[in-house]
């Protein structure tokens, strides 16, 4: 229930890394001392405060905003109060959203002390309040922008430093070897200078207890949020190896501008083309040699064996075919042998259920000698069939794509195809109009206006083969072409992959479903069933009632 008794406030304080730098005036102390001195003399009880200290204004994203919004849902004040408006955020369309609209449908007052806004009264300067504050947020940014471009145009590294490295104790802007995790990136390197793979490399890493990276990093360098802190695993993975390895800041080169914030108020990084990226050589220590390095990186991948050479090894004809139909991950080949019986114990099974991972499949399994004979029988099934029920099936297909269902269906795909042309013609133009007003950088709006105009341009052709004459044509023809294939053989006795693939796009192997009572299938009870759905080139899947016509 809402609190009934009035004047009953939440304080809310914000600092952004860049204002505790250069002044003492926004602290979160001195904005704690003006909230609390407004409060008591206007008889005002502060019941509870919430502090982001360290997060920009640009977006509402921040973790003590959004606990006081969920304080707020309860009813347990009805009154918010921020040193002034740019405390509550500089982003303009957010910031008026939340003071302006969101908190007066929500019975919640909110004051801004230095802004002289109140809720509850007519603002007639806020809009420009508003927007001043969303000019400081894109000055800023702009400003930190030139900086770091200043500085990597000069080779300064204005970066987190690499593992490996550290910045020098005087000079902040170059990096010097940490003597702790140096000399782990030169084993990294001889080690695989001398031929090991990055798997191996991680594994004796482990095997060593070697600290990996980031939980280095979490324990010993920076500072990290206990949300962030648990994200560190506490062991190596190859792709952190690899990582390293084609580094080449361990050549002494100094490589920034790999990435950039999508813009002013987002936190989200985009990739920026390699030939963007701010390179300067020689600007510290090498950790390794450049004769070292070359030979670590021709040796990347080598250490990676090639299983199917090997007449032990079980050689699936399913690979990038046969899918899990629970999670849509490919199965993979695997098994063991007993008494020398190894096409017994041989299984296709979903990757996807790992332990080891989050949110792992529940996991399909099946049978490599029951796939390959289900999916033998139907083919030869296939390409059994006679003229007349070949003609029978195309026939058919034809009726049901001419029927009422299917015409209403495509209607509502061609009508929502035709909404979603017609908003991104919107679109585009105002994207431009931002552009001008500086709401949108340069390399934001072309990205962007791309994007769009590839959709469109993929929109237009599927309207295309969406007409009804596209639709019928098209199906016919595919069933034409698929079975011109199913002529070319009279019978398969032994599937391969050459055949398979000649037919097939995709399995999808369901999970078994036992009686009720059974908990698990053996081979001596294989009680259960199991669907499988084979997707056919050209036609998709071929359903019973097509074959049987």
């Amino acid at each position: 229930m809402r609190v009934e008794q009035n004047k009953i406030a939440f304080a809310y304080f914000r600092l952004s890394r860049e204002e505790a730098q250069k002044s003492e005036s926004s602290s979160i102390t001195n904005q704690r001392m003006i909230v609390t001195k407004y409060c008591e003399q206007n008889g005002i009880n502060l019941v509870r405060e919430f502090v982001d200290d360290g997060y920009s204004g640009g977006n509402f994203d921040r973790p003590g905003f959004q606990e006081m919004m969920r304080e707020l849902n309860k009813g347990l004040a009805n009154t918010v109060i921020t040193k002034d408006l740019s405390r509550l955020g500089r982003d303009m369309r957010e910031s008026s959203y939340y003071a302006e609209q969101f908190f007066p449908e929500h019975d919640v007052r909110y004051i801004a002390i230095a802004d002289n806004f109140d809720s509850e009264d007519d603002n007639v300067m806020a809009p420009f309040q508003f927007a001043m504050n969303e000019v400081y947020l894109r000055d800023g940014s702009r400003k930190v922008k030139d900086v770091l471009r200043t500085k990597r145009q000069d080779g300064l590294y204005c970066a987190c430093p690499p593992y490996g490295y550290k910045k020098e104790h005087r000079n902040k802007n170059k990096l010097v070897p940490d003597e702790v995790t140096a000399p782990v990136v030169q084993r990294i390197f001889n080690a695989a200078a001398n031929g090991d793979s990055s798997r191996k490399i991680a594994q004796d890493l482990n095997n060593d207890g070697v600290i990996p990276p980031l939980k280095y990093r979490v324990l010993y360098r920076d500072e990290f949020s206990e949300e962030g802190a648990a994200r560190a695993s506490d062991l190596w993975n190859y792709t952190t190896v690899k990582r390293i390895l084609k580094n080449d800041v361990y050549l002494g080169h100094t490589v920034l501008g790999k990435t950039k914030k999508a813009s002013a108020k987002s936190k989200k990084k985009v990739a920026i083309p390699q030939e963007r990226w701010a390179i300067t050589e020689n600007t510290h220590e090498a950790l390794v040699s450049e004769e070292i390095f070359q030979k670590a990186h021709d040796n990347m991948g080598k250490g990676t064996r090639n299983f199917q050479k090997y007449d032990h090894v079980r050689k699936s004809i399913f690979s990038g075919v046969a899918y899990c139909a629970l999670c849509g991950h490919a199965l993979c080949s695997c098994g063991t042998v007993y008494k020398g019986e190894r096409e017994k114990y041989w299984y296709l099974s979903c990757i996807n259920k790992r332990k080891d991972i989050n949110e792992p499949c529940k996991g399909t399994r099946i049978r490599y000698a029951d796939l390959i004979e289900l999916i033998t029988e139907d083919l030869n099934s296939l390409i059994s069939l006679s003229e007349k029920q070949i003609d029978a099936i195309v026939e058919h297909v034809m009726q049901e794509e001419n029927s009422d269902k299917a015409a209403n269906m495509r209607k509502f795909r061609r009508e929502k195809l035709q909404g979603r042309l017609g908003i991104i013609d919107k679109i585009i133009p105002k994207l431009y109009v931002d552009n001008a007003e500086g709401k949108l950088d340069d390399d934001r709006l072309s990205s962007m206006v791309d994007d769009l105009q590839k959709e469109s341009v993929a929109i237009k052709k599927e309207l295309l083969e969406l007409s009804e004459d596209a639709v019928l044509t098209s199906k016919s023809d595919n069933y034409k072409m698929f079975f011109e294939l199913t002529r070319q053989h009279t019978h398969i006795e032994t599937l391969d992959r050459d055949t398979l693939i000649t037919f097939v796009d995709r399995i999808e192997v369901g999970p078994k479903i036992l009686p009720e009572g059974k908990v698990k299938a053996s081979h001596r009870n294989s009680e259960f069933q199991q669907e499988i759905r084979i997707f056919y080139k050209f036609v998709g899947e071929m359903n019973e009632i097509n074959k049987n016509q």
